[in-house]
């Protein structure tokens, strides 16, 4: 359905008021304080707020190709954790709000620091009572160009964009709480002109045409991380399809990337074949769709987006995403994904168990030895910077440093050595069970791993992941 800026404001605002909830008055004897504009990470003080915590995203976003901007509208369905007098979201970038409502009512709002919307409602929020923010807004979002961590948020291409998140681009593009600790479920409802294909996380929900213009809907349903939200929107060639076990399979390439059908049909069927090798090993695929994206945005990286990786393969047109790779983004898809770090300082947990599945995939399909990919990375030498970062704790601009990823591999395979064979299968499959769809530590799963094994394995820890400088074998 076409409709103009003005209709699509004013038709999510009044849907989004027929569901409201509305927020008692305080009482005399209550106290209503402002949340707090951070989530308390010491990586990234300005992510992420207090005071709340949010159940869902709506997003409804329109692409025009004429101007290269949106127009959008995201209602957010979110608890009140404490008696709020007015609460914070992340919203980055020169978008302009048209409208900001709370409970359906109109709020008072001010943009303030280097990513706070700070909104106050007409009425306190009293703790434990649900409520929704609807903002409309419009403009071209921005890309982020970070010297340590490269580029995120909203890349603009040849014929489109596409949005990829880690650590904190989902602020250029939507209003949001954004700190991996508040994951929701998700709503995206794209409209772009009816030659581009638009895309995002989770299940398809269907399409309409109107008047030139295509909508397209998506549904993730299990909670997740504002980091690994993606959208796409360019002239794709997309496979439809399922899993062995029957999960729906999304495959999609840039057609600007000039990858034959039959390349396409091998990246689409060994996405699916690696998810079931993965799922023997971790357990059950913890979401209801999987897939990937082969895209030409230029950011150098492929990225675990929750249930469909985004691949950028514009340094490598008429290729697709090595299997390795592959192994790679989907085995985060337990590790990083439905199990988030509670803090940026843990994401070698991430990176280290899909690590350790590009060694996995390498000893089941090309014959190296897990403990050889281990021999060659231990050979590096002492002095080399691998061994500099404490890995569980690397520092902000060294999130993705080579010991996040190498070393934390390298630690998985000590712990497979220290407990045994049959621990640590249990282990591999027990821990992505147990944390579905939340977060949890190095601690965390230093004591999971203990109870698993009935060892003491703080000292392998510390000297693995706790400790700068080559460890000894």
């Amino acid at each position: 359905m076409k409709r103009t800026p003005r209709t699509l404001t004013a038709v999510a605002l009044t849907a989004t008021a027929g569901l409201l909830v509305s927020a008692a008055p305080a009482a005399a004897a209550e106290r209503f304080t402002p949340g707090a504009p951070g989530a308390g990470d010491p990586y990234f003080p300005d992510m992420g707020n207090g005071g709340y915590d949010v159940a869902h995203y709506d997003i409804g976003l329109k692409y025009d190709p004429a101007t290269k901007g949106v127009q959008a509208v995201t209602g957010i369905k979110a608890r009140a954790t404490q008696n709020l007098s007015r609460f914070n979201l992340d919203f980055l970038g020169p978008l302009t709000i048209s409208a900001l409502k709370v409970n359906g009512r109109t709020a008072a709002y001010k943009r303030t620091g280097a990513q706070e919307l700070e909104i106050t409602p007409s009425q306190g929020l009293r703790k434990n009572s649900r409520f929704t923010v609807t903002v409309a807004y419009s403009g071209v979002p921005q890309r982020i160009d970070d010297p340590a961590l490269g580029t995120s948020g909203w890349i603009a291409t040849d014929d489109g964009a596409v949005m990829v998140n880690q650590p904190f681009g989902a602020a250029t593009v939507f209003p949001v709480n954004d700190h991996p600790t508040d994951k929701a479920t998700y709503t995206f409802t794209l409209t772009a002109p009816e030659a581009l294909t638009t895309l995002a996380n989770g299940d398809f929900a269907g399409k309409h045409t109107k008047g030139g213009w295509t909508t397209s809907r998506w549904r993730m349903r299990q909670p997740m991380a504002s980091e690994l939200s993606m959208l796409a929107i360019g002239r794709y060639d997309v496979i439809s399809g399922r899993t062995a076990s029957g999960v729906p399979n999304i495959t999609a390439t840039d057609r600007g990337l000039n990858i034959s059908p039959e390349l396409a049909r091998t990246f689409q069927k060994q996405t699916g074949d690696i998810q079931e090798f993965l799922a023997s090993l971790f357990g059950r695929y913890p979401f209801s769709s999987t897939g990937g994206i082969a895209v030409k945005a230029g950011v150098g990286y492929a990225l675990e987006t929750q249930g469909r990786p985004v691949y950028d393969l514009a340094r490598r047109p008429g290729t697709s995403p090595r299997p390795g790779l592959i192994a790679h983004e989907i085995a985060h898809q337990w590790y990083g994904d439905s199990v988030t770090p509670e803090r940026w300082a843990d994401i070698w947990l991430n990176e280290g168990f899909a690590s350790y599945a590009e060694w996995l995939y390498a000893e089941k399909y090309e014959g190296k030895p897990v403990q050889q990919s281990f021999d060659e990375t231990y050979a590096t030498p002492a002095d080399d910077d691998l061994w500099k970062p404490i890995t569980a704790d690397p520092g902000r601009d060294d999130l993705y440093h080579s010991a996040v990823y190498d070393r934390g591999a390298m630690t998985v395979h000590a712990l497979r050595k220290a407990i045994g064979e049959e621990d640590f299968a249990e282990l591999i499959k027990a821990w992505p069970t147990a944390h579905r769809d939340g977060n949890a530590s190095t601690q965390d799963f230093i004591r999971f791993a203990e109870k698993i094994s009935g060892k003491q394995l703080d000292d392998l820890f510390d000297k693995w992941v706790y400790t700068s400088g080559k460890p000894s074998l």
